[in-house]
C-alpha cells in the first residue's frame, strides 16, 4: 500500500467511484477525463489502497458479446478519505469561482 496526493483529478475519480461509476469508461465519462488521465489515477488510487478492483467473469461478459470489464470499488480506507475528497473538490470550486471573467476583446 502506498500514498497518493489528493489532487482535483484523484478527488474527481474517487467521487465518481463512490457515486457508483464502477467501470473505467464510466469514470471517464462522469469526470469528463480522457483515458490517459482517468486510468492512471485509478491505478494510483488502487496502489494507495483507496480503491480495489476486480475483473468480472470473462465467460459471462463474452456471453453478452463484450470483453470482461474491470470494476472499481472504494475500500474502507477510501471511504475514510471521502471527507478529504470533498474538501479538495470544494477548494477547487472556490478557486474556480474566484477566477476573473474572460476578456471580451472590447476596448
Amino acid at each position: 500500500m502506498g500514498t497518493v496526493r489528493m489532487t482535483q483529478v484523484t478527488a474527481l475519480v474517487m467521487r465518481a467511484v463512490a457515486a457508483g461509476h464502477v467501470y473505467g469508461f464510466d469514470v471517464m465519462e462522469a469526470c469528463a477525463l480522457p483515458s490517459g488521465t482517468a486510468y492512471p489515477a485509478l491505478r494510483r488510487l488502487e496502489k494507495a489502497g483507496l480503491l480495489r478492483s476486480s475483473w468480472e467473469d470473462a465467460d459471462e461478459a463474452h456471453a453478452l458479446g463484450r470483453p470482461a470489464r474491470r470494476t472499481y470499488h472504494l475500500t474502507r480506507e477510501g471511504r475514510t478519505a471521502m471527507p478529504q475528497v470533498e474538501a479538495k473538490l470544494a477548494e477547487a470550486r472556490r478557486l474556480l469561482g474566484d477566477l476573473p471573467g474572460a476578456p471580451t476583446g472590447e476596448a
